[in-house]
């Protein structure tokens, strides 16, 4: 039985493609809405950058416990109107002549508040989905369906904002989570009821995960070269519009086609990342790829006109091979080695650190692009990424061909019976 034979997951993934397109389209529309439509300096695009992530700073690690004690799929879908309400109201108030920095700000932190509930519940709701044994090609599948969401995604935001206007590409993604949400609440065959506990205390049960995360050999080094990487994105893509639309005078459309080339490496490493796990190992694919992409990432901030143009959309398209390699053996390792009354936690954990780095990423971005220019910041996107992987070949990961499973081998519940 495949992945697609599982209603459920069917369902997960027809959401997942409606709404990553729109998220992808929202990633090149929201900075342009502060650069193009409110004249936003470097400094406020880097704010903007930080506020989309810092919630899972904020309640990130709670969150985890909570969506241990409920059923998930309620959780996405809340979630998933949540985003259509907020990312609707900036063409609206675009419309209406009353769009402003304040307002996006808002819009930007509230969004990813209600985005932090969203992760964490859908990839703790994953093994229940499919089961565990088969969370390596469902996680496979997902990844290259952000590919492909940021291939088309990132190049038709950049031509909607041209076309029509940046936040009018918003409220197209917004319009994407109102199917999502559609999608998920179709999901025929409930959750099991989480086992009540005598007492529950929030801080010790948080507590708890975070200390199951960091004592884990394996999962440490993953998740802190895991914040690394996405450390060095962020400070690459807060300021790739500030330098390529406002520095160098192209169009929309030439920044979400460079952006997009990201997708073209994402799911290109998406498709590989199980060959390159049997060739090498599992765990020395991991520093191996991060170790022979790292180079590349130096001809991100060499970006300019002519080939230099091309040469910068090759490296982050190379770059981005890594991030697809990852992204399919690592999450499906974290799902496997967790117990299910720990995946909430386990989870909220790494999107607390994962995602935190985002939010410092942005902020740093801002700063130093304010006071060293915003190449200065591409540089340095560049070189983080050619150190961080030290921190999986200093780890058990080294030689280690596979990744150990600590999990249940459960399966699904057989539902394919439910789509006849």
């Amino acid at each position: 039985m495949t992945v697609f034979s599982v209603a459920a997951y069917r369902r997960v993934f027809a959401a997942a493609a409606i709404s990553e397109l729109g998220t992808q389209i929202s990633y090149v529309a929201i900075p342009l809405v502060a650069v193009v439509e409110l004249h936003a300096s470097a400094g406020d695009v880097g704010l903007l950058s930080a506020l989309s992530t810092a919630a899972f700073l904020v309640i990130g690690l709670p969150v985890g416990t909570w969506v241990d004690r409920v059923r998930r799929r309620g959780v996405m879908v809340a979630a998933d109107l949540a985003r259509a309400g907020l990312l609707a109201s900036v063409p609206l108030a675009g419309w209406l002549g009353g769009l402003t920095l304040p307002q996006l700000y808002a819009v930007v932190l509230l969004t990813g508040a209600a985005t932090v509930f969203f992760d964490v519940a859908k990839l703790s709701y994953l093994p229940h989905a499919v089961g565990r044994v088969r969370l390596e090609d469902a996680n496979a599948n997902l990844v290259v369906l952000d590919a492909t969401g940021e291939v088309g995604g990132r190049a038709a935001g950049g031509f909607l904002a041209q076309a029509l206007s940046a936040p009018a590409a918003v409220g197209v993604d917004a319009l994407t989570y109102v199917w999502s949400a559609l999608c998920l609440a179709g999901i025929r065959r409930r959750e099991p009821r989480p086992e009540p506990a005598p007492a529950r205390h929030l801080a010790r049960e948080t507590r708890e995960g975070v200390r199951y995360v960091l004592g884990h050999p394996v999962l440490r080094p993953i998740m802190l070269e895991g914040a690394c990487t996405n450390l060095a994105i962020r400070l690459s893509v807060t300021m790739l519009p500030v330098v390529v639309v406002r520095e160098l005078g192209l169009s929309a459309g030439v920044l979400g086609t460079l952006l997009a080339s990201g997708g073209v490496g994402l799911f290109a490493g998406s498709l590989v990342a199980r060959r390159v796990g049997r060739l090498f190992g599992q765990g020395r694919a991991l520093w191996l790829t991060s170790l022979a992409m790292a180079p590349f990432g130096f001809l991100v901030p060499l970006v300019g006109h002519g080939v230099w143009l091309w040469l910068a959309g090759l490296g982050w398209g190379l770059t981005s091979v890594k991030v697809g390699i990852d992204n399919v053996i690592k999450v499906s390792f974290r799902q496997r080695a967790t117990p299910d009354a720990l995946l909430g936690r386990m989870n909220a954990t790494f999107r607390f650190l994962l995602m935190g780095a985002l939010t410092v990423g942005g902020a740093l971005a801002g700063l130093l692009g304010a006071y060293a220019g915003a190449r200065s910041v591409l540089w340095l996107g560049a070189a983080v990424p050619a150190v961080s992987w030290l921190l999986l070949y200093c780890s058990p990961l080294r030689r280690m061909r596979a990744l150990p499973d600590a999990g249940a081998a459960d399966e699904p519940v057989a539902d394919a019976h439910r789509a006849r």
